[in-house]
């Protein structure tokens, strides 16, 4: 594993003395992650172990203790990102890098300026939001999708070790591209969670990072008007408020330790949530055996915040597509932002757009104390600033 940056160390350091300040104490285990196109939100993001966390459900950082005196609860730092489109024009892109690697396709370099970021974290999960094909054959793009294998490749690659994959696309080719993408993602070496070939395989998925448990679960709104078999209700997950919980207490009661809910949710390039995203998001943080929602699915930044304690990213844009202001809002280009938090931002490059010299340097932002939620990024708890041309 690639060492963590210098300037990624500072900002752990920092966003850790804040969560301190807003802490009890509690028997948990702190987390650093870091979400969205690329968000670091390095502060304590705790796991509330289902016999010690408070009744309310209300999770809490480390507690603040003197750094001498406080015990030493197991950590890891994690990577969530936004969406995986593989539109047909990036297909093509990626034939041509491949006939300059030997590959059918090659979407290595698409992806070279985050592996840094992404290599360096414990655990990294993405959001491949299309089916994919084991063949590599029959390939389509919007509006009914089917991507080249070579996608999870690349995700492999660049350093992810699961994804999430739960979305209106799911059902694009039927139950036989559930089957086929998973067997792509079995085959890169990348775990997942919201499609399933099976009963079992439809269970929690659990992953040890650094001697935690953690487990992943992942739903979507709907299917494009497609619908689960009635014989097969387990091939795709879709929400329902006490579905999720009762798979996330079962999670606990399998050991989990510290539970992500990937939420493929809310009105695309609408950059605030909706009263709904809000309604789920209070009912799922209030009970104690979730500990972080991370969203996707309006191709648009929406804000991070607290609610009971723990976080949500409403919305973590799109990492991998082709959209851009010819078919839909520009900022479905933009990197993410989140209140009280650090981030390291990336770009959607497109042919006649400049792409940021550094990565992390292209916006500068204000840490706020308390976030806001705000359809208007300038009202928010962070200051943006373009870099000059």
């Amino acid at each position: 594993m690639a060492p963590v940056p210098a300037w990624a160390r500072t900002v752990q350091q920092r966003l850790f003395r804040e969560g301190r300040r807003d802490s009890r104490p509690s028997p948990r285990v702190a987390v650093a992650f870091l979400v969205g196109l690329l968000l670091l939100l390095t502060g304590s993001c705790s796991v509330s172990h289902a016999s010690g966390a408070p009744a309310d459900g209300t999770a809490h950082a480390t507690p603040a203790t003197p750094a001498s005196a406080a015990p030493t609860a197991p950590g890891f730092t994690m990577v969530a990102s936004g969406d995986v489109l593989p539109h047909s024009p990036l297909v093509a892109r990626a034939r041509a890098y491949g006939a300059r690697s030997g590959r059918a396709y090659d979407f290595r370099p698409m992806f070279s300026a985050i592996k840094p970021i992404v290599a360096a974290a414990d655990l990294a999960v993405c959001h491949v939001e299309t089916p994919l094909s084991p063949t590599g054959k029959h390939l389509s793009g919007y509006p009914v999708f089917n991507g080249p294998p070579q996608v999870a490749a690349a995700l492999r690659a660049t350093g992810y070790d699961a994804c999430s994959t739960a979305s209106n696309h799911s059902l694009d080719q039927g139950p036989q591209g559930v089957s086929g993408t998973l067997q792509v993602l079995d085959s890169a070496g990348l775990r997942h969670a919201g499609i399933a070939r099976n009963r079992q395989e439809a269970q929690p998925t659990l992953l040890t990072v650094k001697g935690v448990r953690v487990a992943m679960l992942s739903y979507a709104y709907g299917f494009n008007g497609r619908k689960v078999p009635a014989s097969q209700p387990w091939r795709a997950n879709q929400i329902n408020p006490a579905r999720i919980l009762a798979d996330a207490r079962a999670a606990r009661r399998a050991g989990s330790q510290f539970t992500v809910v990937f939420l493929h949710w809310g009105q695309e390039y609408r950059t605030a949530p909706t009263p709904q995203q809000l309604q789920i998001a209070k009912q799922l943080l209030a009970d104690p055996s979730i500990d972080l929602i991370l969203g996707h699915h309006a191709h648009v930044v929406q804000p991070a915040r607290r609610i009971n304690g723990k976080w949500v990213a409403f919305g973590m844009g799109n990492l991998l597509s082709a959209q851009s202001s010819a078919c839909c809002p520009a900022n479905t280009q933009d990197p993410r932002s989140a209140q009280s938090a650090a981030e390291s931002p990336t770009w959607v490059n497109r042919a006649g757009s400049r792409f940021p010299r550094s990565v992390r340097p292209s916006l500068r932002m204000r840490l706020g104390r308390r976030g806001r939620s705000s359809p208007d990024r300038r009202r928010s708890g962070c200051t943006w600033r373009r870099p000059r041309r």
